[in-house]
């Protein structure tokens, strides 16, 4: 199987809001940020390919926002990245055949609808893709707290139900993809955020998701505001990021703008830390 991390549109966060209770003074040690007191964040996906389908995990935040609110959330392309990422690759939207989505938070669903044009409704970008997500977090998405509300597109969940393609599942295992991927679910983000992790010959690789967005966020007691459940997500992290190490696992990251992969340490501690890092990740055989 071979691995790529491709880019999709980037965004600008504030820094407060993504580091939640961590004081400025320590957190801007890992991210520089701007007048606004935003910090630079990817959106990035991880293609696979093994010969007979193509498989993307996420979507990225793409272009679907009219231009007030890709200001308001601090997009920074106009343009679909993602489909540009992927065309460099030889990969056309018709190509894909599956699109797992760890949750459907607009910054991780909306790069599988097109780009934003006046007086258009939005229409999915993946023509052939099967679509897996699971029953809680697509349930959130048709009903979401009014605290979560604005991270949702509410035409998506229709969407992605009217292909006949969209696969909810419920356990560590998808029908469509098979017994090479196993999904950890999570709830101290979003209720029912899956996290795929991937067999590979040198250990498994895990996509973060919303619980460990970036190398930072590794720590265990760093969490975001977004979070609803924090202490959930401290608890699920520490003992997902446990059993990893003890595996051999590597993280894949989908908002870190300078570290896609990192393998897992012990610091003097114990506690587990990023090792390794790499700002690119590409590779032949996973």
């Amino acid at each position: 199987m071979k691995a790529h991390a491709v880019l999709g549109n980037a965004q600008k966060l504030d820094g407060g809001a993504m580091f939640g209770n961590a004081p400025k003074a320590m957190w801007r040690r890992w991210a520089v940020p701007d007048d606004d007191n935003r910090i630079d964040l990817a959106c990035r996906c991880l293609l696979l390919r093994d010969g007979a389908r193509t498989v993307l995990c996420e979507a990225g935040i793409g272009a679907f926002f009219a231009p007030d609110l890709r200001r308001r959330f601090g997009v920074q392309e106009d343009r679909h990245v993602l489909l540009d990422e992927l065309a460099a690759l030889g990969v056309l939207p018709a190509d894909v055949d599956v699109v797992v989505l760890s949750h459907l938070h607009f910054d991780h669903a909306g790069g599988v609808l097109t780009a934003f044009r006046p007086d258009t409704a939005p229409s999915l970008v993946f023509p052939n893709a099967h679509y897996v997500v699971s029953e809680a977090a697509f349930a959130r998405a048709c009903r979401p707290h009014p605290r979560d509300r604005a991270s949702y597109v509410p035409e998506l969940p229709g969407l992605l139900q009217a292909t006949g393609r969209l696969e909810r599942i419920e356990g560590a295992r998808s029908a469509v993809l098979g017994d090479r991927f196993r999904f950890h679910t999570s709830h101290g983000h979003t209720p029912g955020m899956l996290l795929a992790e991937v067999a590979g010959h040198h250990g498994p690789l895990l996509f973060c998701a919303d619980l460990v967005p970036g190398a930072p966020w590794v720590r265990r007691a760093i969490t975001m505001g977004y979070d609803r459940y924090p202490e959930l997500l401290v608890d699920e992290k520490a003992a997902l990021l446990a059993d990893l190490h003890a595996r051999g696992g590597r993280l894949f990251f989908t908002h870190d703008p300078l570290v896609a992969v990192c393998g897992l340490g012990k610091d003097e501690s114990g506690q587990v830390v990023p090792v390794d890092p790499l700002a690119s990740f590409a590779v032949e055989e996973l």
